[in-house]
């Protein structure tokens, strides 16, 4: 791996470690329950198909130059700038047709991953409709946070799929798991009751990664993803971003999936046409909305 920086903090050598590539346990439904119970997390290379993430990556891409956002020539390099507001009146009507995109839904919701999921979930599994589409330009970065008990409404049998659209190497700030932190029983206590519509509670439990995880005895988990790659894991593991400081300027695509099983009630916020969002303003309350070239908040 590369050098890795988290909220401007180079990571030291030994606080930090490899994610545990389980792609050999893809037919082992049974191994893959017992991994992600031990370790709070899975990531398995080449779960997808490399042409089904060019693809949707190259769909995403073409609207973002479309508002002046990206440079022309396929390679996702920042312009700096955005018309996205003078092109694009309601942002989150612009936002959801993007993460609506046929060829990004393709590998979003394609086959490869629903069966993954359904062999963790042990029964068949079923995505939910609303998607985090995330654009990492240079310079951002994500605190340490918990999806739960965010999505959690109906029930905790909900899991987050992390794929990369495109190359993810350490320098453009992939996700990184804290190890062992679906154990912080402390911690998550603490979440116990918090709802984002209700609060102003700042959502990130840190940060300052590289304190924390040295507080805490653990180390920071990433790696460099390729195509095809994907991280998971539940409600309970401590996860964030690295900082982008990839000095080509390539924005890094990720998008957030949190998938079911299949048999149990759904959190209507996050199906249906038009889902509502956490908050309630669909998919405006997105990071991803926002043009690029405006800042945004860490979780």
């Amino acid at each position: 791996m590369g050098r890795a920086i988290a909220m401007g903090q180079p990571v030291p050598a030994d606080l930090l470690g490899t994610l545990t590539d389980s792609a050999g346990l893809m037919d082992d439904p049974a191994g893959l329950r017992h991994r992600f119970a031990e370790d709070g997390y899975l990531f398995l290379r080449g779960v997808v198909d490399p042409a089904v993430i060019e693809d949707a990556r190259a769909e995403i891409l073409a609207r973002l130059e479309a508002v002046g956002e990206i440079e022309p020539g396929g390679e996702g390099i920042f312009t700096g700038r955005s018309d996205r507001r003078e092109r694009e009146p309601d942002l989150g009507r612009f936002w959801q047709s993007v993460s609506e995109g046929p060829r990004f839904r393709a590998a979003s919701h394609g086959k490869a991953i629903e069966r993954l999921m359904s062999a963790v979930a042990g029964e068949p599994a079923r995505a939910q409709d609303y998607i985090f589409l995330r654009v990492g330009v240079p310079g951002r970065a994500t605190g340490l946070h918990y999806d739960y008990p965010f999505f959690t409404r109906a029930h905790d049998q909900v899991w987050t799929v992390w794929l990369p659209l495109g190359p993810a190497p350490i320098e453009r700030g992939p996700i990184v798991v804290v190890e062992g932190s679906h154990h912080f029983d402390d911690l998550l206590q603490d979440l116990e009751g918090f709802d984002v519509t209700k609060t102003s509670r700042k959502a990130n439990i840190a940060d300052d990664l590289v304190s924390f995880a040295r507080a805490r005895g653990a180390r920071l988990l990433t790696a460099d993803f390729n195509p095809g790659d994907l991280a998971l894991f539940g409600m309970r593991t401590l996860h964030g971003a690295l900082d982008h400081h990839d000095a080509s300027g390539r924005v890094r695509l990720s998008c957030d999936l949190r998938w079911q099983p299949a048999s149990l009630p759904v959190d209507e916020r996050y199906f249906g046409k038009h889902p509502a969002g956490t908050t309630g303003a669909g998919y405006a309350e997105l990071n991803g909305a926002k043009p690029l070239d405006q800042p945004w908040h860490t979780r």
